[in-house]
């Protein structure tokens, strides 16, 4: 059995466009916020987080929807067809509220910015699920870990395209000094790049074709299906498969803790603890996110060999100890050294190893009919983490001292390696041999 390298690629896209959107988000809208309808830190905050409060709702409800869609474009096509478009068209009446407000100001602008923002948001999360759900629906159980380390490298290479675009139509030469910054050029081409990468994806990937072969082929081996028969029929997942989704998803949420308390406030912690400015932060998460990016195939292949579970407890272990280290390097010194990026780097190997192999983990233990859901259990986790660890975190920073940022992050990351020791599902099932291979085994 081998994972068709090029299909993933090619259902990745969706993820791509996902995540240039994302990263542009993140990157533009406090800006507009705050400079052009001058809105404070709390406000601004309060409507940048409410995406991730969405999401604890939209992801896991849209997912589940997809699961029971049936159309002749497939389950998750119509739902990352029509996100995307309304996505796009909602993405571009943005900066002309923007322009406009700068131009002659109004309440009723901001209020129309902020509503238009919520619809934004609710379009993105219509499709997020459906998108991600699409990989497992096409991919072998065995071969999903592989996989979705390249959905992952697809994600990163939108973030790169955008980061690209976005540092060759605004340099600081261009910006410096400028009252207000015309964002609609720059909101063109994002969207120039979700419609194209959805439209390759639409066009070379038959939903319904490969869901029915990867179904076929899954049927021929019964020994990855974790659910059982109810006596009526339906399938549903024993009580030990789902003591160990619940323990995963404890799991999921305890690292997204430990590790997202980090990337909120590492800025903001250096500045107070080490009087470093915001270049040396950013460099250190910059080699983070390239350590990621250059683990995510090799990691692939690790757990494909040792196995999800093997893997990401490694991942988590290497993950506690950064992040103690950072603890002790960030305390002792007063400047950003070259030890730290090295361990930075570590982190970004040890974020892989985890980020690869948990989704793989949560959708192995459903049926082929319940991806969609089994994805929106995942956000589910993930984002209630980022929606409690910034308030988490910075309460702690405040009430007891900036120091604490390290140690809270190693504490809950460890804590996730006890909850992974009580999954005991979700691992690839071994590959079923065939030809010379089974006769071989048979003279063992």
């Amino acid at each position: 059995m081998k994972l068709n390298n090029k299909r993933t690629v090619l259902v990745g896209l969706a993820f791509l466009s996902i995540c240039a959107f994302w990263q542009m988000y993140d990157n533009v809208v406090p800006l507009i916020l705050t400079k052009t309808f001058h809105l404070n830190e709390t406000f601004s905050g309060a409507i940048m987080a409410a995406d991730n409060v969405l999401a604890l709702f939209l992801l896991p409800f849209f997912g589940t929807l997809s699961d029971r869609t049936g159309s002749r474009l497939g389950k998750r096509t119509p739902y990352i067809l029509a996100g995307t478009a309304a996505a796009v068209i909602l993405l571009n009446i943005l900066p002309v509220l923007d322009n406009s407000y700068y131009a002659s100001p109004s309440p009723g602008k901001i209020a129309a910015f902020v509503i238009l923002l919520g619809l934004l948001l609710i379009a993105m999360g219509t499709y997020r699920s459906p998108a991600v759900a699409l990989m497992p629906d096409v991919t072998p159980k065995p071969l999903r870990s592989r996989a979705n380390a390249i959905i992952n490298l697809m994600g990163a290479v939108g973030g790169i395209i955008y980061l690209a675009v976005a540092a060759v139509m605004y340099p600081n030469s261009k910006v410096l000094g400028m009252e207000h910054v015309n964002y609609q050029p720059l909101f063109i081409v994002v969207s120039a790049i979700m419609i194209v990468s959805i439209a390759v994806m639409f066009a070379t990937i038959r939903e319904p074709q490969l869901a029915e072969e990867n179904q076929a082929l899954e049927a021929q081996h019964p020994e990855w299906n974790l659910a059982e028969d109810d006596g009526s029929g339906n399938e549903v997942l024993p009580q030990k498969v789902r003591r160990s989704l619940m323990f995963l998803l404890a799991s999921i949420a305890l690292w997204f803790i430990g590790y997202n308390g980090i990337t909120t406030w590492f800025t903001t912690y250096v500045d107070q603890v080490m009087g470093q400015g915001l270049g040396g932060a950013s460099t250190c998460l910059l080699i983070a996110t390239g350590g990621a990016i250059i683990s995510y195939i090799p990691i692939g292949h690790i757990a494909h060999r040792i196995g999800r579970k093997r893997t990401i407890m490694i991942g988590i272990v290497l993950l506690a100890a950064c992040f103690l280290g950072g603890f002790f390097l960030t305390t002792a010194f007063h400047s950003i050294n070259a030890v730290m990026f090295i361990v930075f780097a570590l982190v970004g190997f040890a974020w892989a190893a985890i980020n690869v192999n948990s989704l793989p983990m949560v959708v192995e233990m459903c049926r082929g009919s319940d991806i969609g859901k089994f994805t929106g259990y995942y956000y589910t986790a993930s984002m209630a983490a980022q929606v409690i660890t910034p308030i988490l975190a910075g309460f702690l920073m405040r009430i007891v001292s900036y120091k604490v940022l390290f140690p809270y992050a190693a504490f809950f990351v460890a804590m996730s390696f006890v909850t992974m020791t009580q999954v005991r599902h979700g691992d690839a099932a071994p590959e079923a041999k065939g030809g010379l291979e089974a006769f071989e085994d048979m003279d063992d």
